[in-house]
């Protein structure tokens, strides 16, 4: 899953969001720099990632994608899977998804202080350009795998990417709404978890 899944399956526990929003840039030792709540929201992160990159639903995805994208076949399909969530986020969430992003990027801008370097270096990006509502449409998609091509060291093909979503978009559609009700419960259960 990708910036919009992280974020949105966090709830409404604003250190949990932050923490599972930033956790990629996050490493080693440097967890334990954070507060309590933030760093629960790494750990969060983490097992989304964990839960999403062992599931046969997008084990599914990621074979259709690895003859065309091979080692970044998982990439494609977070972005992919974000896209879903974005275009059908009235169907997950009680408020709108350009209210959603407003009130997420608010947040994460209140908060430069915990923001690793990584983060810092795109987020301006991110809120300028809207991403998390660019994601709705399979051309902001399109743009987030194309900006990721130009990033990677190697030979990606994720320029491509929009055209393979296009291409066969029912099939991806209909892996992500398998998928996502299963990461939901998931996560609802690890949220419980950490509060008990």
């Amino acid at each position: 899953m990708n910036y919009l899944a992280h974020l949105f399956l966090s709830g409404d526990d604003e250190d949990l969001r932050l923490g599972n929003f930033i956790a990629d840039g996050v490493r080693g030792a440097k967890l334990l720099l954070y507060p309590e709540r933030v760093q629960e929201g790494v750990r969060l992160h983490r097992l989304i990632d964990s839960f999403t990159d062992t599931h046969p639903i997008v084990a599914e995805t990621k074979e259709r994608l690895r003859p065309k994208y091979s080692k970044y076949a998982g990439v494609v399909a977070d972005i992919f899977y974000d896209h879903f969530l974005a275009a059908n986020f009235q169907a997950y969430s009680s408020i709108s998804l350009a209210a959603f992003a407003e009130q997420a990027y608010a947040l994460i801008l209140s908060r430069p202080e915990l923001l690793p370097e990584r983060v810092q270096g795109f987020l301006p990006y991110m809120v300028q350009q809207n991403w998390l509502v660019g994601y709705a449409q399979v051309a902001g998609a399109a743009r987030a795998l194309h900006g990721l091509s130009r990033r990677t060291t190697f030979v990606s093909g994720m320029e491509t990417a929009g055209e393979e979503l296009q291409l066969h978009y029912t099939f991806y559609q209909q892996e992500f709404e398998r998928f996502f009700p299963e990461l939901q419960a998931f996560v609802e259960e690890q949220i419980t978890l950490i509060e008990n």
